[in-house]
């Protein structure tokens, strides 16, 4: 950015298969947007110089069974929206620069545009058809303005016919593991029908704890979440920084989520009968979630969730969340648990 002037507006870089966006926030932090028309979606999530994406956030519909989902025998009523989760096509793409919609900017349409374009505000908007019988779309849109900040809102438009879902949501895979993540919701692993132990509060959590059943399943989710945290100390080429821990920052807007935090994705979950198949922890994967079914626990025999937390595939969910950089921490200057 050479001009003054033109130091806290969006760079706006209209590619063959991608766009991008680049600036500076007004508290001097650099951030890098790329998304992929060709992969359809967030390509590369870069603030303040390091890189949060290992994979381009899609909608997730599927958690790990729990006992009591195979008990009840869940996994047979729903089980397309695994296969959902693992395969979608990206069906349409639009995009809004300072709230004009503008012709997709794919090649030659890109050539019209020099090198030298700048904007105040970008809108880029995903719509994504799902593979179950009968099919069905999710929006989710990005939007960006010079400060930085990324809101994301994310919309399923519920198809009479289609069955339960477990979760609805976004799912985030980061290159390296996190070394701890904090967040202002309730204390524990919580769910929909497991909240009253739950208390308001700000908690901190070392590594990537997965909880140790002897069949791996869900775990670890927290509901009732107004804003999460998550720290790394390296990066994708395995570099560890020497003092510095480095965050990104999940924040709720209209109304709270839901969210998970570990190193593993639900497929890779559902795929290990024991806890020493998982494969070796790597990486981070937060899922932003707007809706989780109930885990219910009655007993693991036939008995199904409470009516009251089943998620219903006919109806639409809408949510959304602000990204942005968290501050800095220096090594040894929090607590953790």
């Amino acid at each position: 950015m050479e001009k003054k002037e033109e130091l806290y507006r969006l760079r706006v870089v209209y590619g063959d298969v991608t766009l991008g966006v680049h600036g500076i926030s007004d508290s001097g932090k650099s951030f890098d947007y790329i998304w992929s028309y060709s992969r359809g979606g967030l390509e590369s999530l870069v603030m303040d110089g390091k890189e949060w994406l290992y994979r381009e956030p899609h909608p997730t519909f599927w958690r790990a069974l729990t006992d009591n989902d195979r008990g009840s025998g869940f996994h047979l009523r729903s089980g397309m929206w695994m296969a959902a989760d693992l395969f979608q096509r990206c069906k349409e793409i639009r995009v809004k620069v300072d709230d004009r919609e503008i012709e997709l900017p794919i090649a030659p349409e890109n050539n019209r545009y020099g090198t030298e374009q700048w904007a105040e505000q970008l809108e880029i908007c995903f719509i994504y058809q799902t593979i179950t019988v009968p099919a069905t779309e999710v929006e989710i849109s990005y939007r960006i303005d010079i400060t930085g900040q990324m809101r994301v809102d994310v919309h399923y438009y519920g198809k009479r016919g289609l069955p339960e879902l477990p979760v609805f949501g976004m799912r985030f895979q980061m290159p390296t593991k996190a070394v701890f993540y904090r967040y202002y919701g309730l204390s524990g692993e919580t769910y929909p029908d497991r909240m009253a132990g739950g208390r308001l509060g700000i908690y901190t959590i070392n590594g990537l704890p997965v909880t140790p059943y002897l069949v791996p399943q869900d775990c670890n989710v927290h509901m009732n979440t107004q804003w999460l945290e998550v720290y790394r100390n390296t990066v994708k080429s395995n570099k560890r920084e020497k003092d510095t821990l480095f965050g990104i920052r999940f924040s709720a807007l209209e109304d709270t989520f839901a969210f998970s935090c570990i190193p593993y994705t639900a497929e890779e979950l559902e795929n290990a009968t024991h806890q020493e198949e998982l494969p070796l922890a790597r990486r981070t994967v937060v899922s932003i979630l707007g809706a989780v079914r109930g885990v219910g626990g009655i007993n693991s025999w036939g008995a199904d969730v409470e009516e009251a937390y089943h998620i219903s595939g006919e109806q639409d969910i809408q949510f959304s969340f602000l990204i942005c950089a968290a501050e800095k921490i220096k090594r040894g200057s929090i607590l953790l648990d």
